[in-house]
């Protein structure tokens, strides 16, 4: 399959005017060697790199085991701060309130963005809870 230049660098999402940048940089190089160029001997050369990249191996993480019964157990309600989410898990504790008054729930702001570590709340959810339910923002 025969592609010229122009096509290939417009598939590309690049200007074709690269060509004309690139040829005659080349042919400036070749004329101060005294020597042809590289398109006028017919040896053009293209290098083309995936743009997608290699992705790092993934590290699979299993979910902590499901619990028998939150009966006596104490809930996280963490909430990364997205405008919204703390009204939401105020209704996820009335819920609880309401439907399951021997679970205990604590509201918690998270530091950070979603993203973020926040060590301290994750050891304190670590000694003091069984549970979290976590507010996610879009």
């Amino acid at each position: 399959m025969s592609m010229n230049r122009r096509s290939l660098l417009s598939l590309l999402g690049a200007s074709p005017a690269l060509l004309a940048g690139a040829s005659a940089a080349a042919q400036s190089k070749a004329k101060e060697k005294g020597g042809k160029s590289a398109a006028a001997a017919g040896e053009v050369k293209l290098t083309a790199l995936n743009p997608r990249g290699v992705p790092p191996p993934i590290t699979l993480i299993p979910m902590a085991p499901r619990l028998a019964s939150l009966d006596g157990k104490t809930v996280y309600l963490v909430s990364d701060g997205f405008p919204g989410a703390d009204h939401f898990l105020d209704q996820v504790g009335n819920w609880f309130k309401k439907n399951m008054p021997s679970v205990a729930t604590v509201y918690r702001l998270k530091a950070g963005g979603f993203a973020d570590d926040d060590p301290k709340l994750n050891a304190e959810i670590k000694d003091k809870g069984q549970a979290v339910i976590m507010a996610i923002g879009h």
